[in-house]
C-alpha cells in the first residue's frame, strides 16, 4: 500500500518513530523494544537517517526487521547530506531489495559542527530536488516534513508553504510535521496549507516530554516555541524524572486527543527509543488498541 492508502485507510492512523542506535550491538535491543510497541498497531514505523548515512546500515536493518519481521510498513528517511547522486541511488537501490516502499525524503541537519547546510557537489540541493529523483527512477511511496512555525532556513513562511508544496507536486504523498506543543500552531499551519492549494494529509508529529533540559535543546534546534504555561508548569517539576515523565504522558494525550477532535487524520509519535510513555499514550486515546 502507498501512504495515502494507508493514511486514508485508517480514521485515524497511528505512526511511530525510531533512531537507530549508537551501535550496533544495541540493535538487538532496539529490535525489542520496536517489537514490543508493534503490540499496538501502528499503521507504519519509520526509522531516522544520520548525518551523511552515518546511520546507513543501521537503518536499513530496522526497516527491513520491522518489514520483513513485524510485517508492518516500514519507512526510511533518507538525507540529501553528504550525498552524491549516485550513492543516494545505492541507498536506494538497496531499500528497493530489502522489500521497503516507503521514504521519507529530507534535506536533512547540517552534520555535527557545521552551521549551515552545504550540497554535495554531485547531490541534491534540497528534498524537492530530492523527491523529483526518487519520482524518476522508482517507485516509492513519499512523504516529506512540514513546519508548523517554519524551516529555520526559510525567508517567509509564505515561501515555507510555497516550498511545501513543490515537494508535494513533485510526487510526495504526505506530511508528517515538525514537533510543537500548541495544537493551534498545527491547525493554522493546515489552514495556510489549504489556501496555497496543498490537498494532501498533514499528520500532526508529537514528542512526548521526558526531560525539561533534553526539551530545550531540541526546540532550540528546530526553531519549536514552548508556551510559557507550559513551560512554567515544567519548571516547578524539572527536577523530578519521574513526575516530568508523568506529566509528558499527560500533556501530549491532551494535545493528541485535540488535534484528533480538530480533524488530524492521524499522530505520528516520536518515540525517542522509549515505550514506558508511548504506549500509555496509545492505550489511553485508543482503548484496546494495544495487545
Amino acid at each position: 500500500m502507498r501512504f495515502l492508502d494507508i493514511v486514508q485507510g485508517s480514521s485515524p492512523s497511528i505512526s511511530l518513530e525510531f533512531f537507530p542506535p549508537k551501535s550496533a550491538d544495541r540493535l538487538d535491543a532496539t529490535f525489542e523494544l520496536i517489537s514490543e510497541l508493534s503490540k499496538c498497531s501502528p499503521d507504519f514505523m519509520t526509522v531516522t537517517y544520520g548525518a551523511g548515512g552515518g546511520t546507513r546500515q543501521l537503518t536499513r536493518q530496522m526497516v527491513s526487521f520491522i518489514n520483513r519481521e513485524l510485517h508492518i510498513p516500514a519507512v526510511a528517511h533518507l538525507t540529501c547530506v553528504g550525498h552524491s547522486s549516485a550513492e543516494v541511488d545505492e541507498v536506494l537501490d538497496s531499500l528497493r531489495d530489502e522489500g521497503i516502499k516507503h521514504v521519507l525524503a529530507l534535506r536533512g541537519d547540517p552534520p555535527k559542527g557545521q552551521t549551515s547546510f552545504v550540497p554535495h557537489e554531485e547531490g541534491f540541493h534540497n528534498a524537492r530536488d530530492l523527491v523529483r529523483h526518487i519520482c524518476s527512477k522508482y517507485d516509492f511511496s513519499l512523504g516529506v516534513a512540514g513546519y508548523p512555525e517554519t524551516h529555520m532556513d526559510a525567508k517567509s513562511p509564505e515561501d515555507d508553504l510555497l516550498y511545501l508544496k513543490e515537494k508535494l507536486d513533485a510526487g510526495a504523498e504526505i506530511v508528517i510535521t515538525q514537533l510543537f506543543f500548541d495544537e493551534e500552531l498545527y491547525f493554522d499551519f493546515v489552514r495556510r496549507a489549504r489556501s496555497v492549494g496543498i490537498t494532501q494529509p498533514i499528520i500532526p508529529g508529537i514528542m512526548p516530554i521526558s526531560n525539561v533540559g533534553q526539551l530545550k535543546r531540541f526546540t532550540q534546534m528546530c526553531g519549536a516555541s514552548l508556551p510559557d504555561a507550559l513551560l512554567g508548569e515544567l519548571e516547578n517539576i524539572k527536577d523530578d524524572h519521574s513526575a516530568v515523565g508523568a506529566f509528558g504522558v499527560n500533556y501530549a494525550i491532551g494535545l493528541c486527543r485535540r488535534l484528533l477532535e480538530g480533524g488530524a487524520p492521524g499522530l505520528h509519535l516520536y518515540t525517542l527509543n522509549k515505550s514506558n510513555q508511548i504506549r500509555p499514550i496509545i492505550e489511553e486515546l485508543f482503548p484496546g488498541r494495544c495487545c
